[in-house]
């Protein structure tokens, strides 16, 4: 293993000037690239928000907010984060990684609202500063992989109950979410329990499995979705975006579902089983929703 300064972005600024929900512990935080050449964020306490920007004259408005998966244990901060992020830097679009806080009991006093807050934080945050950035307040959206997947359809079910500070009462509702083989339910039957049991511990209640199995919360005005998953998924099941995709569409939600055969878990950018991208084909769901301005 070795530590490495990896993310490129042109600015990485703190959420908050007093993290909520905490406990003052000492912040043990550590990025390491293991031997598999995967970058892992560990022990996450102290959340930021990495800013890409593309070239000068190149942003379209659109901004997307990137939540790395990892289990609500760890963040696959760059095959799952800054990598995507400079992807859509190519395309004219501004991107955010956000380095949640990852659930303990340790540091933080509610833990299963701990990575919401830290969501609704970048939302809020990009929206009140998007003339700063050449950002359309009216279309952040929000994107996860796996477990950041779980937190983006949080963040895009339960964006009516803050649980941030918000006096200035700016929206926290995503306009569209991205999600790659996420974690949606934490049902039973196809839960990726190291998740769930990671966010609301070993013996949750049923209302809370409930509250966080985000096909249930979906309603009219949750926002538009694109979801990849593939069915030889063994780590979390095809059946999570199934699930989520079927109750969106009873809700008339716009969405679109692409199942791709093989590519398992984890792929981030490349599904290797396929020439297929689905970057493009996310990029031509953006375009035809239109969620995507004219460059500048």
């Amino acid at each position: 293993m070795f530590f490495a300064k990896i993310s490129t972005a042109q600015n990485i600024i703190p959420l908050y000037k007093n993290v909520p929900n905490s406990v003052a512990v000492e912040n043990l935080e550590k990025t390491e690239t293991a031997a598999d050449g995967i970058t892992r964020a560990s022990k996450v306490s102290v959340p930021t928000l990495s800013v890409y920007q593309p070239e000068k004259g190149k942003a379209n408005g659109t901004a997307v907010i990137i939540c790395p998966g990892g289990g609500y244990a760890i963040l696959s901060i760059v095959k799952e984060g800054y990598d995507i992020a400079k992807e859509f830097n190519k395309r004219g679009i501004t991107a955010f990684v956000l380095k949640y806080r990852l659930p303990s009991d340790v540091t933080m006093k509610d833990k299963s609202i701990g990575p919401l807050q830290d969501a609704q934080q970048a939302i809020k945050l990009v929206r009140e500063r998007a003339g700063e950035w050449n950002v359309d307040p009216a279309k952040i959206g929000i994107m996860g992989f796996s477990a950041g997947g779980h937190l983006a359809s949080t963040a895009a079910t339960h964006y009516n109950k803050a649980v941030i500070e918000n006096s200035n009462n700016t929206s926290v509702r995503p306009d569209f979410q991205i999600l790659m083989y996420p974690v949606i339910s934490f049902t039973d039957s196809i839960a990726h329990k190291g998740s769930r049991e990671n966010l609301l511990g070993k013996s949750a209640p049923a209302e809370q499995v409930k509250l966080y199995s985000n096909e249930e919360q979906i309603t009219s005005t949750t926002p538009p979705a694109f979801l990849i998953h593939c069915e030889d998924d063994n780590v979390v099941p095809v059946l999570n975006t199934i699930w989520y995709y079927e109750a969106l569409i009873k809700n008339k939600i716009p969405s679109e579902m692409h199942i791709y055969p093989k590519g398992g878990h984890g792929f981030g950018l490349n599904n290797k089983s396929t020439s297929d991208q689905w970057f493009d084909r996310c990029i031509n769901w953006m375009q035809s929703s239109g969620l995507l301005n004219k460059t500048n």
